[in-house]
């Protein structure tokens, strides 16, 4: 909870100004029974009616002044538990931001939203009521009671035996809360987690008739919360009665010690009244008092919560060096686009012929394995090849084999846990990851839009682009046919997780934001399984033909989107099955040439 702090730094003032302005409104409450003691000894007792409107108006002033007060202690605490929130959110969620997939994947995306919205909102609550009621109700406690020895030593003594018991229950039922309400926010990921995954998967659900068992896991995960709450809300619970009884207990008390003094003389009825009154305000204010400890006690389990995340440090350490790609890669591209005039087969076997791994190779996987975080064994396997800038890689295997854990170390989503990768000759970790990743275009197996216009999401790829750049990748993605034909072409509006779009539209238009950066690698992971042959075909060729010629990874489960490739990468269980062309890997791999066989029978390729 300390660390959170620090974000109310810049609202000094108003965390300052806030609890006085309340303890200024306070002291003017504790001075009310004084002037009722008045009013009853010297204005009633007297029959003065011009002594009691006059402290009749001093009351109306009192209470418009403490008015004032408390409204402006408002606004100052809303604005800085308001600012407080803000800053958190901003700082939660760039740290984040800043997570590799690794701790993505530990902490869980269901328990990161929980922490952004509904922790920081407890918390932001919790800052609220402490600034207006934390110094605040201590002092019309302990405020009442010095009063009330003003009044009567002897009667007040009641108080002094009161206030101790009172602070016990109060501090003892925030000390065995507070485990149970991190238990409660614990329970409430887990609702969330099953929300999460039934509104996104309700297709599937109804497709294999799950309802009813989802519905059931949800109740249970409900009933979990429920009951959990429901402790944790009987033990707060306790707190109103407690303090009520001995309270009430304390005003019968003051009531009997106080009309016997009264008899004797002692006291005046003004006196007994004000302490009644006195005693009183200690009554409300531990019933807000315990009020603010349970919203404190919630708050301060979400805060440990938040902070346990920033407390978390990401594994991956980013590097020092800028990849200045489009420099290292001039040379390169010129001699690319010469080459580029004689047909691509013919330039493959003449690199073949020539030995087209001499020289420093543009990325290099040396021996490289892959261990996720918490898994029993390895998701890749001593992998090790090269790859030259104009190159197109294919990635074949089964499922599970690693296409996807292999090319997500290039961009550094993943570091190798052993081996090396090497792009321009250099360790990926020396690269800084955003200078990496800017010259790297991905496209991921899960397609992802996001909220806006289709240029809008196109330029995530590059936010200066223009719209002849978004025309021109729009035609590479074999996308611009059917963005043409809508309303509005780059302004047409895309849905959230772009639901108004089929499933080949959102591959498409996720390739197209790809190509937009106009990377030196581009990455596509299956990114083409929802489209046709003959559209997949006119894909491949126009990104071929791509004048910036990048290194091009397709990984892929059909064999006829990767044959093209200039060397093909066969993956079986994390382990290197086989790697080289098409032609090389029917004759030499067992692997590849099942994948093959299986989607084109021998019989059909003989006819062929």
């Amino acid at each position: 909870m300390r660390s959170l702090l620090v974000y109310l730094k810049q609202y000094r003032k108003e965390s300052i100004l806030a609890p006085l302005f309340k303890m200024l409104e306070a002291s003017f409450e504790l001075l009310v029974p004084l002037v009722m003691a008045a009013v009853i000894d010297v204005g009633i007792a007297e029959k003065d009616s011009g002594y009691i409107i006059r402290m009749c108006l001093l009351l109306i002033a009192l209470g418009l002044i403490g008015l004032v007060c408390s409204i402006t202690a408002q606004y100052f605490s809303a604005k800085a538990a308001a600012g407080f929130g803000a800053g958190v959110r901003h700082a939660l969620f760039a740290h984040i931001q800043s997570f590799s997939f690794t701790e993505m994947d530990t902490i869980g995306t269901s328990t990161l939203i929980t922490r952004m919205t509904s922790d920081i909102n407890q918390v932001q609550s919790g800052v609220n009521l402490v600034l207006r009621l934390f110094l605040r109700s201590p002092f019309i406690v302990f405020g009442a009671m010095v009063m009330a020895f003003t009044v009567d030593g002897k009667a007040a003594l009641v108080f002094v035996a009161a206030i101790p018991l009172l602070s016990v229950i109060v501090f003892g039922v925030m000390l065995i809360t507070m485990p149970l309400y991190r238990k409660v926010q614990a329970r409430l990921d887990r609702v969330l987690l099953a929300t999460r995954e039934n509104l996104t998967g309700a297709r599937v659900i109804r497709a294999f008739n799950q309802e009813n068992e989802e519905r059931e896991r949800f109740y249970t995960a409900n009933q979990l919360l429920t009951d959990a709450q429901k402790f944790a809300g009987r033990i707060s619970g306790l707190m109103n009665p407690l303090t009520y009884v001995i309270v009430n207990g304390a005003i019968v008390v003051l009531i009997y010690v106080g009309a016997a003094r009264v008899n004797i003389g002692d006291l005046t009825q003004g006196e007994v009244v004000a302490l009644l009154n006195y005693m009183s305000q200690i009554l409300v204010e531990l019933v807000k008092l315990a009020n603010l400890i349970i919203t404190v006690t919630k708050a301060v389990a979400c805060a440990n919560r938040i902070e346990k995340v920033l407390l978390e440090k990401p594994d991956m350490k980013d590097g020092s060096l800028q990849w200045n790609a489009a420099d290292q890669a001039a040379a390169g591209r010129e001699t690319g686009r010469e080459a580029g005039k004689s047909d691509r087969k013919a330039e493959r076997e003449e690199k073949q012929e020539n030995g087209k791994n001499q020289g420093k190779p543009f990325l290099e996987f040396s021996h490289v394995s892959l261990t996720y975080k918490g898994a029993a064994g390895e998701a890749l396997t001593d992998i090790s090849f090269r790859a030259e800038r104009g190159q197109t890689i294919g990635v074949i295997g089964g499922t599970g084999s690693g296409k996807s854990s292999l090319v997500n170390l290039i961009p550094r989503f993943y570091d190798a846990t052993e081996g090396t990768v090497r792009l321009d000759g250099r360790d990926v970790k020396e690269y800084q990851t955003d200078s990496l990743r800017a010259h790297i275009g991905v496209v991921p197996q899960k397609t992802v839009l996001f909220r806006g216009t289709i240029g809008d999401n196109l330029r995530w790829g590059n936010q200066q682009a223009s719209d002849e750049e978004l025309q021109e990748a729009l035609q590479i993605s074999q996308a611009a046919e059917f963005v043409g034909k809508k309303e509005g072409g780059l302004d047409a509006q895309v849905e959230q997780g772009g639901r108004n779009l089929s499933g080949g539209q959102k591959q498409r238009l996720t390739i197209a934001r790809a190509l937009v950066r106009k990377p030196e690698i581009l990455i596509l992971d299956d990114s083409a399984s929802a489209l046709d042959f003959a559209t997949d075909a006119a894909l491949r060729k126009a990104i071929a033909g791509m004048k910036e010629q990048p290194l091009v990874f397709i990984v892929s489960q059909r064999a006829a989107s990767i044959w093209h490739a200039d060397q093909i990468l066969v993956l079986d269980d994390g382990r290197l099955a086989g790697r080289g062309t098409h032609e090389e890997l029917l004759e030499n791999c067992p692997v590849y040439r099942e994948i093959y066989y299986s989607q084109f029978p021998k019989e059909a390729v003989s006819n062929g």
